[in-house]
């Protein structure tokens, strides 16, 4: 790849629409914050911890993920973790984000929601005051935890609904399908809450079609599954469900060998409204740019599909449209 190639997808306006902050953690980030908050690591150095990041599958994956979160604490830490990630979004042109965040992560620790909540919504309010970007906060829940847990959790949530706009569902996907957590999106949906999940990354096809028709999903994060299932495959392009991909993810987890095999590019010729996100990059190896430029050097990807990805992920944000509008003048002026 050239030099230009690099710097004019580092300069694309984008958007990103799947992005765990917990999983924005950098190495360097966890061991200040363990510092500060005198809390003991298994691991002597940064390198250390890079080496650990070699993952055959989601699971290797949360259990240093979890591991990792241990160090957030207080307000102050959970600031810092959403202003670290938002100023690598400043430097890769990401300008609307709709960040997922994990409240049972810490509350079962012992943080209170509002110390979470508090934390993450002041970074995203500054980064709009003085890096332009705009943000939609979306609360997440473990679905390898109980429907009961996630109900409780709804319930801690509602006195701070004004500064999420959605509910999602994540962790291990294997052994815990969407409709396991039918009543709390519902419960959610009564609130005035829109609606995602994680389906059919490592679980099948059919927990995407759950997703849509149970949970009543607006966004389907990852769904590279669906490929496995042409009606499927064919409702989303008819319904322009968005899927928010996250190549990287996909490729550190296993889900795919090799970036070459990775199917984003096909699913975007057949007319699904695919988008492009990072997922967890201070685990998977790349922020935005990073994803953009693996799909460049292993998938030919073109500055058309670049485009289209990026306004795919315009369409699929939950902004009003007066903001979209504002998105794709960025992108198309630019």
């Amino acid at each position: 790849m050239t030099a230009a190639t690099h710097d004019w997808l580092n300069n694309l306006p984008k958007i990103e629409l799947h992005l765990h902050l917990e999983g924005s953690l950098e190495p360097e980030l966890m061991f200040t914050l363990a510092k500060r908050n005198n809390v003991e690591l298994p691991f002597e150095s940064v390198d250390q911890i890079r080496k650990a990041y070699a993952f055959s599958n989601l699971q290797d994956f949360l259990d240093i993920y979890y591991q990792g979160a241990n160090v957030l604490l207080v307000e102050r830490d959970f600031y810092d973790l959403t202003w670290a990630y938002l100023q690598k979004c400043h430097e890769q042109n990401v300008i609307h984000v709709e960040p997922f965040f994990d409240p049972q992560t810490h509350t079962d620790r012992g943080i209170s929601f509002e110390v979470v909540i508090t934390g993450i919504s002041r970074a995203l309010r500054d980064a709009e005051s003085k890096l332009g970007i705009t943000s939609r906060l979306i609360m997440c829940f473990l679905r390898h935890l109980s429907e009961e847990a996630a109900l409780d959790t709804l319930t801690q949530a509602q006195p701070f609904i004004k500064h999420f706009i959605a509910v999602g569902l994540d962790s291990s996907e294997k052994g815990h399908p969407p409709e396991k957590f039918s009543r709390v999106f519902e419960k959610a949906r009564e609130l005035g809450l829109l609606t995602v999940a994680h389906a059919g990354e490592e679980g099948p096809a059919k927990y995407i079609w759950t997703a849509i028709n149970d949970l009543k999903v607006s966004r389907v994060d990852h769904g590279v599954n669906a490929l496995d299932d042409p009606a499927l495959m064919q409702h989303l392009v008819d319904t322009q469900i968005p899927l928010t991909v996250c190549p990287l993810s996909n490729t550190r987890l296993c889900v795919f060998d090799d970036m070459s095999q990775h199917t984003v590019l096909t699913m975007l010729d057949q007319g699904v409204c695919v988008t492009v996100n990072s997922d967890d990059p201070a685990y998977f190896g790349g922020y935005m740019t990073e994803n953009f430029v693996a799909l460049a050097e292993s998938l030919n990807m073109t500055e058309e599909q670049a485009i289209q990805l990026v306004r795919n992920s315009i369409s699929a944000s939950f902004v009003d449209d007066a903001r979209k509008n504002e998105l794709l003048a960025l992108l198309l002026n630019d």
